[in-house]
């Protein structure tokens, strides 16, 4: 069986999950994926813009993410292109300082699932500690920092990041070798991944 005939049911599976019932908003599984997409984005989970209007990275994080790998809404909104699939699927409501984590029973029911179809990816990229923690493992270093310090580390296939978040101007204002150092890097492979010019 292809995988793309066998990836549109699972989407439609996972589009359909009520798994956390309880989720302050309730559920609304937001993934887009196609058999040939070449870039991954694991990231935490939808904020409360995307749950809204259903469209991944529709918000200000979404913006600088777009800037971060110089590429346009359209294109990291093309499945053929970029395959979005967070660490949870639904926005997990507040938390004191921000959202919530990511609901911990997600990915572990879906990404075993879901990566294997996705049969032609060149890069995935891993926003933030949950990402991190589940694909790197005890190759992380000690904080977000180090492992997003020491990006050479995980290539070819990895790229860990921060999130885009306005809430992690402060990291960036004290972090100015991300943007300065990674950020070129990043954008070289984003468009060697895409074949770009």
């Amino acid at each position: 069986m292809k995988a793309s005939a066998s990836l549109s049911p699972l989407l439609d599976e996972i589009r359909a999950c009520t798994h956390c019932k309880g989720l302050p908003l309730g559920p609304r599984p937001i993934v887009r994926a196609a058999a040939g997409s070449r870039i991954v984005i694991v990231s935490q989970a939808p904020g409360t813009k995307a749950h809204a209007s259903g469209i991944p990275w529709d918000d200000a994080s979404g913006d600088r993410l777009r800037a971060w790998l110089s590429v346009t809404k359209e294109a990291l909104l093309d499945a053929g292109q970029f395959a979005i699939v967070p660490m949870g699927f639904c926005y997990p409501g507040k938390a004191p300082s921000g959202d919530a984590p990511p609901r911990a029973e997600c990915a572990p029911l879906w990404h075993p699932r879901l990566l294997p179809l996705l049969t032609d990816v060149r890069l995935i990229l891993l926003i933030g500690a949950y990402a991190q923690a589940r694909y790197l493992g005890e190759e992380r270093k000690e904080t977000l920092t180090a492992t997003v310090r020491a990006f050479a580390d995980y290539a070819p296939r990895f790229v860990p990041l921060p999130h885009p978040s306005p809430r992690n101007a402060i990291w960036r204002a004290k972090n100015p070798w991300f943007e300065a150092e990674c950020v070129p890097v990043l954008q070289s492979k984003v468009r060697t991944a895409l074949v770009l010019p």
